[in-house]
């Protein structure tokens, strides 16, 4: 693909962004591209070395503050009507507790999620503090003579120390999952914001 393709749909896949980031985002991929292609490296293979255009802009969606982008889409391109003022106060009282339930819903999905990967860690942190108490009581039942005892514990101890450590392979796993999930929906919403162009 040549630098003037790459950029042309880097520039459909942003539009709807603030035009100034989409201008600044468009001048730093070009330069970069000139940058390899003066140290050698052919058109093709310098645009290839960056990436796919979907990756980038959907990296750039993602550092761009939702507020700038709301911003940028409700500033209105002409000015208002009186009827259309009066409208919208007029339907505020319907309007506005749906935008609030809506954001409420959104919030609180976002808090069980997370409630749940919080849930995950507490019994680890619980499983490796059995597994530490009951190897630390062990001797006790050695001292007082009852060695069935103190080698019960050792054995639950040990057992619980086993499960705690595949559970912590799980609780990464779900944690880097819900980060990612995250962010997919973070972008998703974004994206709603973007018109694209055909």
């Amino acid at each position: 693909m040549s630098k003037e393709e790459f950029l042309t749909r880097l520039r459909s896949a942003l539009a709807g962004l603030p035009q100034n980031e989409v201008n600044e985002r468009i001048a730093f991929y070009g330069e970069m591209i000139d940058d390899r292609m003066e140290k050698g490296v052919s058109e093709n293979d310098a645009v290839a070395a960056i990436g796919s255009v979907e990756e980038i802009a959907s990296q750039i969606i993602a550092e761009i503050p939702i507020t700038k982008i709301v911003k940028e889409k409700i500033k209105p391109n002409r000015s208002l009507h009186t009827w259309e003022i009066i409208l919208i106060i007029l339907s505020f009282p319907l309007w506005f507790p749906l935008l609030v339930a809506a954001f409420a819903v959104l919030l609180s999905l976002y808090i069980v999620v997370w409630s749940l990967i919080i849930s995950l860690w507490a019994v680890e942190i619980s499983l490796w503090a059995a597994a530490l108490a009951c190897i630390a009581v062990s001797p006790v039942g050695f001292i007082h003579g009852n060695i069935f005892f103190g080698l019960m514990l050792l054995g639950c101890g040990l057992f619980i120390a086993g499960i705690s450590i595949f559970l912590f392979f799980g609780c990464v796993a779900a944690s880097k999952g819900t980060v990612k999930l995250t962010k997919k929906i973070a972008v998703g919403i974004k994206s709603m914001f973007i018109k694209k162009e055909s």
